[in-house]
């Protein structure tokens, strides 16, 4: 073993060693820090912003306009607005959940990983930190998309309580899916290949659900996988938390969804993260 090595591991052994021993103030003192540096990267690098802020403007003008008369009929597209823009959301969640795993994989190729892996920190702050920063950028995303729906007639048949209810509940959905994103990051070679195989993915999952039109128009064999489909019912969910109606069902089965790809890929990432660094 060289000695450059050996001034690496030794480090690196003591911080595992002493990551069971970090009590839970401290580790959240070192996701505070880990999650400022990360926006600190998106301050010196504001082109990372442009996924979260134009993608929300292109993606409503697009299916209101393009897609709204097809779907609602012609003439109905403000009718349209209230039924995508929910499902819209989470959308929203997904696609800028994906980024996390493309900036955890870029870490790695910088060398950013070998300065956190000599540090006495849990290893799991690092990907928390990575989550929390992306939580925000979604945040921005739907403000921003929510912004465009009320410009174009979005109206809420509820109230302010429910609306914060279906941002919350995509934002829980949305944080699940950053551990698998994260997961892919990690198993990857190169960001661009984390991008491919997660368009792979997400295709056919925002595309086979109730996002952008209802289930009913659908081939018989599609319209079933859109039933099991979880983005189908995070849509289903905050559309009636917007539009009025009962959404307990759906809110149940995100919130089921979101646990247990939390419970499953939370400890595969932090265990393939500590075998990586």
């Amino acid at each position: 073993m060289s000695a450059a090595t050996a001034t690496i591991t030794a480090p690196a052994k003591a911080a595992a060693a002493d990551e069971g021993r970090i009590g839970l103030r401290a580790n959240l003192r070192h996701i505070g820090a880990l999650a400022r540096r990360n926006m600190l990267q998106i301050k010196q690098d504001p082109e990372s912003m442009f996924d979260a802020v134009l993608m929300p403007v292109i993606f409503t003008l697009l299916f209101v306009y393009v897609f709204g008369g097809a779907v609602a009929g012609k003439g109905n597209q403000q009718e349209y607005v209230n039924y995508v823009i929910p499902g819209l959301m989470a959308m929203m969640g997904m696609n800028i959940s994906m980024a996390v795993g493309s900036g955890v994989n870029d870490d790695f190729r910088k060398g950013v990983m070998d300065r956190f892996r000599t540090m006495p920190i849990a290893r799991s702050s690092v990907l928390i930190a990575k989550i929390v920063v992306e939580l925000g950028r979604m945040m921005i995303a739907i403000a921003i998309l929510l912004g465009m729906g009320f410009a174009l007639g979005l109206t809420i048949h509820t109230d302010v309580l429910h609306l914060f209810g279906a941002i919350a509940l995509s934002a829980v959905f949305g944080a699940s899916l950053m551990w698998i994103f994260i997961l892919l990051g990690l198993a990857m070679k190169t960001p661009q290949a984390v991008q491919g195989v997660a368009m792979l993915v997400l295709m056919p999952l925002q595309f086979g659900s109730s996002i952008f039109a209802p289930p009913t128009t659908m081939p018989g064999w599609l319209e079933g996988f859109t039933k099991v489909n979880p983005l189908s019912n995070l849509a289903d969910a905050a559309r009636a938390m917007i539009n009025g109606g009962s959404y307990a069902h759906p809110l149940w089965i995100t919130l089921a969804w979101s646990v247990g790809i939390t419970v499953v890929t939370m400890p595969l990432a932090v265990a393939r993260f500590r075998k990586r660094t």
